[in-house]
């Protein structure tokens, strides 16, 4: 029998690296589906997926960020107080809540797909409205699974059921839409088979978590009676604090709401007669989409290994730690988010061209890809503020972004098009980045963004961009081909890479104490050294 040595602060933070991993996977293999799927299905098949996509996507984020983190937080605490039976109680009562939830979520999708539909100016979309509402019917039992699991500090179930949900969604997506789409089927009758596929998600991910349970180890006889927990209490909590965490990681799916309510109407108040033609609009401006997941994911990925221990710092009262944590995760938002925002802008046409076959909507992708810098910065205030206790300063950054979005496509899409709706979007974001900012900087009473720092960040970038811009006036004399396109992008992503980390360093924008403390910072630290 061997001893478990490992502090609980250790396990604790172990736990939290697998769950920052596994949505990192996760993450990038939503934002790399949508590219062979949009090549499959064109324009039109797209459209009608991200009309639909992001009330599945509120489903995934109750039963993954919202729900789980506060059933693990009530279980943890029974767990504490070695209560049992307190328990079995607060997930009998957790399945509940979630139960009358879910089924009121299924119920008003399903009968009211109708109404939803013709909001969203297309009655077709019914039959999918009324297929992703069963999502909602999973959302308890893997809720309730993840959090007993997080509870007892058992972060793996949860990862691999995160992993698995998502490898056989995109798997089952990619391959209903070729067979149905090469079959001759419609369309919708396509994307309905794209929408199946993120159900054959959730129930993997349900049956994974069901296997784990199976096998959890059984310290006692459970029964099922009531502990010393207060009914009311747990209850509120689900409500307000699973509402409460999950938003601030819905402001991207919530700001394609909104533009799937409201785009394609005001592209046919703008003239665009043919619903057909503004299907296709839309569905080409969604391209956008998948960029900037994947540019924020990337970015956000390597400043939110921080966030525990700003929120284990906080516990302990260490005011210091935060300040210089919180200043470096700023940093490393602000500046991975700049050059992928930037980089993307300059090598947006052969990018275009590389996943999705051709330069349509270069322009508003263009627009689109520069807010990438204001979604890292967005996401990853909100996670700092959460980190400190004030969660309810970045719901209002969430809400206040998503009035914006919907005011700006308003007046800028009946101006613009969909140039209007990607502008509308930069400043949704833009807006909800200050917002957030200035908020952290008073709570904290610190100036985060310096002059010391803007500098080199602003030269790396601006070196960045004119070398860019001279590698494609270069290469484009020589084709305009996807294959010569996919060749132009990548090495120009390589090209750019090199240019703006190399002059981050000589910009000395971070210490190597602080480098040290990043994904791959040892290796930056050598090379640092070398140069120096």
């Amino acid at each position: 029998m061997t001893l478990d040595t490992e502090s609980p602060e250790r396990k604790i933070w172990k736990g939290t690296m697998v769950l920052t991993v596994a949505a990192f996977i996760t993450k990038i293999l939503s934002a790399f589906y949508r590219i062979p799927y949009q090549n499959i299905v064109g324009d039109l098949g797209f459209y009608i997926y991200q009309q639909v996509y992001p009330i599945y996507a509120i489903a995934v984020s109750l039963a993954t960020y919202g729900y789980p983190v506060v059933i693990s937080k009530l279980v943890a605490e029974r767990i504490a107080e070695k209560d049992e039976k307190g328990v079995t109680y607060i997930l009998r009562l957790s399945l509940y809540v979630l139960l009358f939830v879910g089924l009121s979520c299924f119920s008003l999708l399903y009968m009211g797909a109708g109404r939803i539909a013709k909001w969203m100016g297309d009655s077709e979309l019914v039959p999918l409205i009324r297929l992703i509402s069963f999502s909602f019917l999973l959302l308890p039992f893997i809720s309730v699974l993840r959090g007993y699991f997080q509870g007892n500090n058992r972060m793996t179930p949860t990862a691999v059921s995160q992993v698995g949900e998502q490898s056989v969604r995109v798997l089952t997506i990619v391959l209903l839409s070729y067979v149905l789409f090469r079959s001759d089927e419609t369309a919708y009758e396509a994307s309905a088979g794209a929408l199946f596929g993120s159900l054959a998600g959730g129930f993997t991910a349900l049956l994974l978590l069901i296997a784990y349970w199976m096998r959890r180890d059984r310290r006692g006889n459970m029964y099922i009676i009531k502990g010393n927990a207060d009914a009311k209490t747990i209850i509120c909590y689900l409500f307000l604090q699973g509402v409460t965490i999950c938003i601030t990681n819905m402001v991207l799916t919530l700001i394609q709401l909104v533009d799937a309510f409201s785009l394609l109407s005001l592209l046919m108040e703008k003239g665009v007669e043919d619903s057909h033609a503004a299907k296709l609009l839309k569905g080409i401006y969604d391209r956008g989409q998948p960029l900037i997941q994947l540019g924020t994911v990337i970015a956000t990925s390597f400043s939110l290994t921080l966030v525990p221990l700003i929120s284990g710092a906080k516990k302990r009262g260490d005011e210091v730690f935060i300040r210089e944590k919180i200043d470096l995760s700023i940093r490393v938002a602000f500046s991975i988010g700049m050059g992928a925002a930037l980089g993307l802008v300059c090598l947006i046409r052969p990018t275009n061209v590389m996943l999705f076959e051709n330069d349509r909507g270069s322009l508003p992708l263009a627009i689109l890809s520069a807010s990438i810098l204001f979604t890292t910065m967005s996401l990853t205030l909100a996670s700092l503020l959460q980190g400190i206790g004030e969660e309810w300063i970045a719901v209002a950054g969430v809400a206040i972004a998503v009035v914006t979005k919907w005011l700006c496509n308003i007046w800028l899409v009946q101006v613009f098009g969909t140039v209007g709706a990607a502008l509308a979007t930069l400043l949704s974001y833009a807006v909800m980045a200050l917002f957030l900012y200035f908020k952290l900087q008073k709570k904290m009473n610190t100036h985060f963004i310096k002059k010391q720092y803007m500098y080199p960040v602003v030269n790396a970038a601006l070196a960045m961009v004119a070398v860019l811009q001279l590698y494609i006036w270069v290469t484009s004399r020589f084709g305009d081909s996807r294959l010569f396109a996919a060749s132009q992008a990548l090495f120009g992503v390589m090209l750019g890479g090199f240019v703006y980390i190399i002059m981050l360093l000589k910009g000395n924008l971070f210490s190597k104490q602080e480098l040290s403390l990043l994904p791959f910072g040892d290796k930056l630290r050598l090379f640092l050294q070398k140069n120096r």
